[in-house]
């Protein structure tokens, strides 16, 4: 367990979490749930028993460092990683790995988003061991994949290749054949259908040696770039070294830069209770609804009202009357009332609101 490390990735900012996910206080570093833990908390909370308090690192902007410290206040500084600019997750995945890998050679590296669901943990534990013996044994690349319920076009698709004794059961992993990102919702259904597609639940698992030699072969510049980190990691020349490696590396995402490329990725067929919980519409879906199938947090009255989800400020009465599939949504001066099948336009009002002012967004 001590070679096992996992990295959180929670520098985003969520905007069709909007109005609670803000610039300055993104969706990760709130209590969505009500649970008492924020979302950050709960997914390093996850991995307790999986690997040492000391080998969690988080990834993040530098504007939240402080808050991450806040809420694990266990973590020591070496343990926050401090992105000075976005870069998607590619130099985020190199960063962290090439850290971790220049302290641990021997090192078997999970990397999970700061803002998921979980809700069958023991399971996600099981799944989350079965990778890393698979990782520990192979030179592999490891993502999990979801069994879908629904054509969702908000999601990512993995096409494996089917094996006689395939499964959820024995969790062994299936060699991955395509990603497909985003599909319109006929290919989403045919994606389905056929039973050979996963949702990608972005959450990957190798050891450090593997990953390294996927950024050598698929995203050199990338390597070379975080490579010569390797005597400033763990220093007080760390800070300046990644400002100035940030500055030169480009923007893309991990799985365009090598999972979609490599051909040593399997999928892990896997069972969990998962969402991404990207948008109000995944939180409807994973939260108790009473009998008028209405998700509510706050201090409401309800009357002739369903299929809603309302998350208002416990200090005000809110008083709804009349409505059918709607969001309602308050937070730090800000309310949002929108049909929840229009979610979508959560992205224009957060462009909308950025031009009436900052304080907005």
């Amino acid at each position: 367990m001590n070679h096992t490390y996992v990295i959180i990735m929670a520098g985003g900012v969520g905007t069709r979490f909007w109005p609670f996910s803000r610039t300055s206080y993104p969706k990760q570093f709130h209590d969505v749930l009500g649970t008492g833990r924020t979302l950050l908390q709960q997914t390093a909370d996850r991995f307790d028993g999986i690997c040492p308090p000391e080998n969690i690192y988080i990834v993040t902007s530098s504007l939240y460092k402080d808050l991450c410290q806040q809420q694990l206040p266990q973590l020591s500084d070496d343990q926050v990683l401090c992105e000075p600019i976005a870069r998607n997750t590619a130099p985020c995945v190199a960063y962290a790995c090439y850290k971790i890998a220049q302290q641990d050679p021997e090192a078997n590296i999970v990397v999970a988003p700061a803002d998921h669901i979980i809700l069958k943990e023991e399971e996600f534990k099981h799944t989350i061991q079965k990778a890393l013996d698979a990782t520990k044994a192979d030179d592999i690349l490891v993502t999990l994949g979801i069994q879908p319920s629904r054509p969702d076009t908000g999601y990512g698709y993995i096409q494996y290749i089917p094996e006689v004794s395939e499964g959820i059961k024995n969790q062994r992993p299936l060699r991955v054949k395509t990603f497909t990102e985003k599909p319109h919702l006929e290919l989403a259904k045919q994606f389905v259908e056929s039973g050979e597609f996963v949702w990608n639940a972005g959450i990957f698992v190798w050891n450090a040696q593997t990953i390294i030699k996927a950024f050598e072969t698929y995203l050199p510049e990338v390597a070379e770039i975080f490579e010569e980190g390797k005597d400033a990691y763990y220093t007080e020349r760390e800070s300046a070294f990644v400002d100035r490696a940030y500055s030169l590396t480009k923007s893309i995402s991990i799985d365009n830069g090598i999972m979609e490329k490599a051909a040593n990725v399997y999928v892990v067929l896997s069972d969990f209770g998962w969402s991404d919980l990207g948008t109000w519409k995944s939180l409807y879906e994973v939260s108790d609804k009473n009998d008028d199938f209405n998700v509510i947090d706050g201090h409401i009255l309800l009357y002739d009202t369903k299929n809603c989800i309302i998350k208002t400020p416990k200090d005000r009465l809110v008083v709804v009357n009349g409505l059918d599939g709607f969001i309602v949504a308050e937070y730090d001066n800000v309310l949002m009332i929108c049909r929840k099948e229009e979610e979508q336009k959560v992205k224009n009002f957060v462009a909308d609101a950025k031009e009436r002012g900052i304080e907005f967004v």
